[in-house]
């Protein structure tokens, strides 16, 4: 897998590579990936890679007035936060596949798929305060520190190979909805408190997770949010305890407010349109277990090719080649649809005025 080049509008500046530079010689003197910390502005560095990627997989919608509104209900709740002070951006990529994404650094993505199966303005929240919660609670910076197997004694003169690294593992880990049982549900939890905080029913989630349990009920391998998710009853039961023991009371939905800004139809999954593996793709292969595993050789250094196979799933090169691995696997519609042809980030600009008299209108 390589990098795709970012656009100008998120091209790092060159104070950013000395940050970077920075993790890199930490990392050239440590012995493991848990002794790592990562700045936020390293944090942020590999949020933007991994942005990068998935909108050159999925490409963006270029509409800045749906941009800004779901930006407003995301910044809503990430002043709610234990991370406000982050450079939050929030974007929505043009797939009819229903999925959300959660960059490290604050980089949230949500798809146009899964807005048109959202039915209001909490259910959005409940959707982003999920992943927002990813974000603040490091879930992918941590599961990377935590990979089996990988050492991080890197000879250093290929100069950002392990950002690069770093950056293929976590978009792997995003794009895949790698996240296990215990970040999933600790995000559930964490995100209902930050949505009843803000002032919308923070049990509005079970109903989007229903309609999309519903929607996938004929697929029989993983699909999207499900990719790792644990199961809906149990998602639901928790959420639903969570908000009473919090005393979160407010049953606010603001559905008229959502369907005046979104008015994308839902697709059904056998209509989405699926990206064609590239001729003569593989699926990667399975990783071997305990026992077959070849035996260590002593070196000095695992070398560049050792970690870069430690921390990626496969061989793969571009993100159509993972694409297509994936789907080898058997993982559904969803994860290959097709993306728009637009890569450019909307940014957009809210004032503290707009926000308030947003965050107002949450009844």
């Amino acid at each position: 897998m390589r990098f795709f080049t970012l656009i100008a509008v998120l091209a790092m500046a060159s104070p950013a590579y000395a940050q970077i530079g920075a993790l890199q010689k930490r990392v050239g003197q440590l012995q493991k990936l848990s002794d790592i910390h990562f700045s936020d502005a390293e944090e942020r560095e590999l949020g933007l890679k991994v942005s990068a990627q998935l909108r050159d997989r999925y490409g963006v919608v270029q509409d800045a007035k749906v941009t800004k509104y779901v930006s407003l209900v995301g910044t809503v709740l990430a002043k709610e936060s234990s991370r406000p002070g982050l450079d939050w951006q929030f974007l929505v990529l043009d797939t009819d596949a229903v999925n959300a994404y959660a960059a490290p650094g604050g980089i949230i993505h949500i798809t146009r798929g899964a807005l048109a199966l959202i039915q209001n303005e909490a259910e959005l929240a409940g959707v982003l305060a999920h992943e927002i919660s990813h974000v603040t609670e490091k879930h992918t910076i941590r599961a990377i520190q935590k990979a089996k197997g990988i050492e991080a004694g890197v000879d250093m003169a290929d100069k950002g190979a392990v950002t690069e690294l770093f950056a293929n593992k976590a978009y792997e880990m995003v794009f895949e909805n790698a996240f296990d049982r215990g970040d999933e549900l600790g995000a559930d939890k964490t995100g209902v408190a930050m949505a009843g905080k803000a002032g919308y029913s923070a049990t509005a989630l079970t109903g989007f997770l229903e309609r999309l349990a519903e929607r996938n009920k004929d697929v029989k391998e993983p699909n999207g949010l499900f990719a790792s998710h644990p199961l809906i009853k149990e998602r639901t039961e928790k959420i639903a305890s969570e908000a009473k023991r919090a005393k979160l009371t407010s049953a606010a939905s603001v559905q008229a407010r959502y369907a005046a800004h979104i008015r994308y139809k839902p697709v059904p999954l056998s209509a989405v349109v699926t990206v064609a593996p590239p001729a003569g793709a593989k699926a990667a292969a399975p990783e071997p277990k305990a026992e077959e595993k070849p035996a260590k050789t002593k070196k000095p250094s695992l070398g560049l090719g050792r970690l870069r196979g430690a921390l990626s799933s496969g061989t793969e090169k571009q993100s159509t080649q993972v694409s297509a691995s994936a789907g080898a696997r058997g993982v559904g519609p969803d994860r290959d649809a097709k993306g728009g042809p637009n890569k450019r980030a909307v940014v957009v600009t809210i004032t503290e005025a707009e926000l308030a008299a947003f965050k107002a209108g949450i009844a």
